[in-house]
């Protein structure tokens, strides 16, 4: 019987790529994102996608009951689903700031307490939970970005310790810069944010330019591969990366290139 994978924000980057990948491998994927028309393709394919909102429970419970209903069984959870809310703080709507925590954290919390009583009687599990090398290492204007993923990290260490006596592991993937849209989208976001004739607006000039000029060699795809490492891995590790480098700033604390714009 084929393993039974849920993946969040499947609708492009690496959560499209993920969702291609476990199929590719023989899982039966479940997923969902808001952009239903980009999911044409996993559809194609044999995939089980569907409009999923991270805020709203009712959508959430929908996908998981269908993966149960239909499979009988939950063998991984990934938590993909995320965005950037980009901006100075003092100008973030704290509005968004919250929204950016219910998509990041709560929505993962939300699909995670669905998925783990199946998870219970089966006896096992694996719950892979997106974060960044951003729960460490931080960048000007990604304040509420940043702290929902060093919520994430703690979050999934914790739910660790208190379902690996069932048979169940909670894993931490934390990408690195990868060539995907996500960083202009952050960026978009930013300057929606700033007020107008914002002082912070010469910091999001310089923040964007820097990134615009970074060769990210990462791709969807090869993340994808640390995405199903982190599923399938028979001795679980509490952190994936995908490179020495990304390792190397989560132990640092800090990338001075990316600090130093601080000084605008």
């Amino acid at each position: 019987m084929s393993k039974v994978a849920i993946i969040t924000g499947i609708s492009s980057g690496m959560g499209h790529a993920a969702a291609l990948l476990f199929k590719e491998r023989g899982f039966e994927v479940y997923g969902g994102a808001r952009r239903v028309d980009r999911m044409q393709d996993l559809l194609d394919v044999g995939i089980h996608a569907q409009e999923l909102d991270m805020t709203d429970k009712i959508s959430i419970r929908q996908l998981v009951d269908r993966a149960v209903k239909e499979q009988g069984q939950i063998d991984v959870l990934v938590n993909n689903a995320g965005y950037g809310e980009y901006g100075p703080l003092e100008e973030i709507p704290i509005e968004n700031a919250k929204k950016q925590f219910d998509v990041n954290l709560f929505g993962a919390d939300q699909i995670t307490q669905l998925v783990l009583p199946t998870m219970r009687q089966q006896g096992y599990g694996r719950i892979v939970n997106i974060s960044s090398i951003g729960a460490e290492a931080y960048t000007p204007l990604g304040g509420w970005y940043h702290a929902t993923k060093a919520a994430i990290n703690m979050w999934s260490d914790v739910l660790d310790a208190e379902v690996r006596r069932f048979g169940i592991r909670s894993v931490v993937v934390q990408p690195g810069g990868t060539n995907t849209e996500w960083m202009s989208v952050s960026l978009d976001n930013a300057r929606k944010n700033l007020e107008p004739d914002s002082p912070y607006e010469p910091l999001v000039d310089k923040v964007d330019s820097l990134f615009s000029k970074m060769g990210f060699n990462a791709t969807a795809q090869s993340l994808a591969e640390v995405f199903y490492k982190a599923a399938t891995d028979p001795k679980p590790k509490r952190r994936y990366f995908h490179s020495l480098a990304d390792h190397a700033t989560v132990l640092a604390a800090f990338d001075a290139k990316l600090l130093s714009v601080c000084n605008v």
